[in-house]
């Protein structure tokens, strides 16, 4: 049982502790997070302009605010449920089961009003910053994205374009993995063909029903031919190869 003396001691820390942490949101308007936008915080107005370095640094204060807020808040919580109890009476035992709280451990947390066992701070939050959600992989959470048979134009799609004018990565940070000499060459898939799915769309046309294949001789098509009897292989446009239906080559049989 805690003694009256005890009991002054234990309040007059929680009263403190509570002085300190108000005047600690009030400073620092609750960590930043009363701002309207976080880059309020670091003189920005917009961050399109910024290296993707600068983010990360600013993404990471965020995430450090975050939980010093979140711990703040939480332990300014504890000590107002720690007064109330101390005026209702029910201070030094566990509102979870009612058990009393040893000393030792009300000594080293005047706040608590659980005991070990029942304490809900044994629970790891996963709260995480809004903002960390752009550091997500650029496709892959959209409708048509991650769908081998989809041939529309999607977020990976659309994130090559704009790769294609460079990203924060360079040749030297793949010089362990893979083999990139340019730029040009440092975003996913960035030898897909751009403008077609499949290579024999540069030489083969049909009428406005989709029908009356028809194949333009061109370089595109003589590598394609090539690669097919390499390969020894028939064409997607049923069981005859693509030659077969080029009329130049059939000019040439007539003739």
């Amino acid at each position: 049982m805690l003694t009256s003396q005890v009991l002054a001691e234990f309040r007059s820390q929680l009263l403190k502790e509570k002085k300190e942490l108000e005047a600690e949101f009030k400073v620092n308007d609750n960590f930043g997070f009363d701002w309207e936008h976080p880059y309020e915080s670091v003189g920005e107005l917009s961050s399109y302009d910024n290296h993707p370095g600068d983010e990360g640094t600013e993404l990471y204060e965020r995430e450090k605010d975050l939980a010093l807020n979140e711990h703040a808040t939480h332990h300014l919580t504890n000590i107002n449920r720690a007064l109330d109890a101390m005026d209702n009476g029910t201070y030094g035992t566990c509102q979870e089961c009612g058990e009393e709280i040893p000393f030792e451990r009300l000594e080293a947390l005047p706040y608590t009003t659980f005991c070990k066992d029942h304490s809900p701070d044994q629970v790891v939050s996963h709260n995480r910053p809004v903002e960390e959600e752009v550091l997500m992989p650029p496709f892959g959470k959209f409708d048509m994205d991650n769908q081998d048979e989809n041939v529309s134009y999607d977020a990976e799609d659309s994130w090559q374009d704009v790769a294609q004018y460079g990203t924060s990565e360079t040749p030297s940070d793949f010089a362990f993995t893979d083999d990139k000499d340019t730029y040009n060459d440092m975003y996913n898939e960035s030898l897909d063909p751009i403008g077609y799915v499949e290579s024999y769309e540069n030489f083969v046309g049909t009428d406005i029903s989709g029908k009356n294949i028809t194949v333009y001789p061109n370089n595109q098509h003589e590598q394609y031919e090539e690669a097919l009897d390499e390969d020894g292989i028939m064409t997607s446009f049923g069981d005859l190869p693509a030659y077969e239906h080029d009329p130049y080559v059939e000019d040439e049989d007539e003739s």
